[in-house]
């Protein structure tokens, strides 16, 4: 049996695509990722919160984020369940490119729980996005990961570990979303 929630978990761009460039995995700034995912998941799905799995799609370039590449689909051990939302997006947010605000709000959410791949990118663009269509936000930094850019022209290099401080304070700071820890968020009691 379903209850009604106002809640949602959306685990962003967990996906086969960024283990297939292995030294950006083995790079990731957060080797708790998908355990600390897999928890957030089966809490929203004892609490009868809804679970939404969004993937990241380049149609046409021939990389990993390529559909014909067989990548673009959630890392198995995270196992996405029949009736749980799946959308797959081409823009960095998850709302713009898919139909996920109209499915989030048909199902009365008004909170969403942001966990996933690149912190500083598809995760908080997609936190300020739900905030400006009038979603509270929680992001779990510690359920999210990203790795290292490198010094580029005009910019300095900033580590994985940087980014996702960065992003924290961004996000908190400047009241974008609540940050919260996978402890945290996983320690709130599941109604019987």
């Amino acid at each position: 049996m379903t209850r009604e929630t106002d809640t949602a978990l959306l685990v962003i761009d967990a996906q086969e695509s960024f283990r297939q460039r292995p030294d950006d995995w083995a790079a990731t700034a957060n080797p708790q990722l998908l355990a600390n995912i897999a928890r957030l998941v089966d809490h929203a799905r004892a609490a009868g919160d809804v679970v939404a799995w969004v993937t990241h799609s380049e149609p046409g370039t021939g990389g990993v984020f390529d559909p014909r590449s067989g990548f673009v689909r959630v890392i198995a051990e995270l196992d996405p369940r029949d009736g749980e939302i799946q959308v797959t997006k081409t823009t960095v947010n998850a709302f713009t490119s898919t139909d996920l605000q109209h499915q989030l709000t048909a199902r009365g959410v008004r909170r969403v729980v942001i966990c996933g791949i690149r912190t500083e990118q598809c995760c908080e663009t997609t936190a300020r996005v739900a905030g400006d269509l009038g979603f509270d936000v929680e992001f779990v930094t510690d359920a999210t990961t990203t790795s290292a850019i490198g010094a580029g022209p005009g910019y300095g290099a900033v580590s994985g570990e940087e980014l996702m401080r960065r992003t924290e304070s961004v996000l908190g700071a400047r009241g974008f979303a609540t940050i919260v820890t996978t402890a945290e968020r996983t320690a709130r009691s599941v109604a019987a």
